[in-house]
C-alpha cells in the first residue's frame, strides 16, 4: 500500500509524462516540412505530404503498441514501463535531431510513436492509486494532460523553429530526460505484486484488445464512435 505522497508524486509524474509525450507529437510538426526540404531537395507541397506520413507512421504504430505496453505494465509493474518509454524517448529524439536522411524521419517517428503508447498505462496508474469513487477524476486528468500537450506542442514547436529546424528535436529529447530524471527518483511502483499478471500475447496485440472490449456491454461501441468522430476532426 503506498502512502499519500506517493500517490501525489504518481499522479504529478503520471500527467507531466502525458503532457510531454503529446507535446513530443506536435512540437516538430510546424519545422518538419522545412526539415524535409532540406534533406530531399523537394518542393514545400511535397515535403507537406511526406510530413503527413510521416506523422501516420507515429499514430499507427502508437495504435499497434497500445496492447503490447500495457501488458508489459501489467507484468512487470508500471515504473518500469515509464522509465524504459521515457529514455528511449529521449534517445530517439536526439538521433531524428541529427536525422541525415528522411528515412531516420519515418523510422525516429515510428518508434517514438510505438514508446509513446503509455496512456493505458498511464490510465492504470491512476486506477492504481484512486477509489473506485474518484477514477473518472483521475482518467479525466489524464485526458487534460494530453489535451494540453497537444495544443501547445505546436505552438512551441513553431517558436523553437526560429532557431534552427532540428531545435525542436533537441528539446523534445531534453524533455523527455528531465521527466525520466524526476520520475527515477519520485515515481514509486503502484502495482501491487500480487495484482501483477502474466504476459499474453493474446491481449498484447490491437485485435486481441478489441476483441477483448466484446467483454464489456457497450465498450466496443463507444470506441468505435470515438474513432470516428477523431477521424472527421
Amino acid at each position: 500500500m503506498i502512502s499519500a505522497q506517493e500517490k501525489t508524486n504518481a499522479t504529478r509524474f503520471v500527467l507531466i509524462t502525458v503532457c510531454a509525450y503529446s507535446m513530443g507529437f506536435g512540437i516538430i510538426m510546424p519545422v518538419l516540412p522545412e526539415l524535409i526540404v532540406e534533406l530531399e531537395g523537394v518542393s514545400l507541397s511535397e515535403a507537406t505530404l511526406i510530413g503527413g506520413l510521416i506523422a501516420s507512421a507515429y499514430a499507427v504504430f502508437q495504435f499497434l503498441m497500445g496492447p503490447l505496453v500495457g501488458n508489459l505494465g501489467d507484468r512487470f509493474g508500471r515504473r518500469p514501463v515509464f522509465l524504459l518509454s521515457l529514455a528511449g524517448f529521449s534517445i530517439d529524439f536526439l538521433l531524428m535531431g541529427f536525422a541525415p536522411s528522411i528515412l531516420w524521419l519515418f523510422i525516429g517517428r515510428s518508434i517514438a510513436g510505438g514508446l509513446g503508447a503509455i496512456f493505458g498505462p498511464a490510465n492504470a496508474v491512476m486506477a492504481d492509486i484512486s477509489e473506485a469513487k474518484d477514477r473518472a477524476k483521475g482518467f479525466g486528468l489524464v485526458g487534460a494532460a494530453f489535451g494540453i500537450g497537444f495544443m501547445i506542442g505546436p505552438a512551441i514547436g513553431g517558436l523553437l523553429g526560429e532557431y534552427g529546424t532540428r531545435t525542436p528535436f533537441f528539446v523534445a529529447s531534453a524533455m523527455a530526460a528531465m521527466t525520466f530524471v524526476y520520475g527515477w527518483f519520485w515515481f514509486p511502483e503502484t502495482m501491487a505484486e500480487e495484482s501483477r499478471r502474466s504476459f499474453s500475447w493474446r491481449r498484447a496485440n490491437p485485435i486481441g484488445a478489441l476483441l477483448a472490449l466484446r467483454q464489456l456491454p457497450g465498450v466496443l461501441g463507444i470506441a468505435l464512435i470515438q474513432v470516428v468522430s477523431d477521424t472527421h476532426r
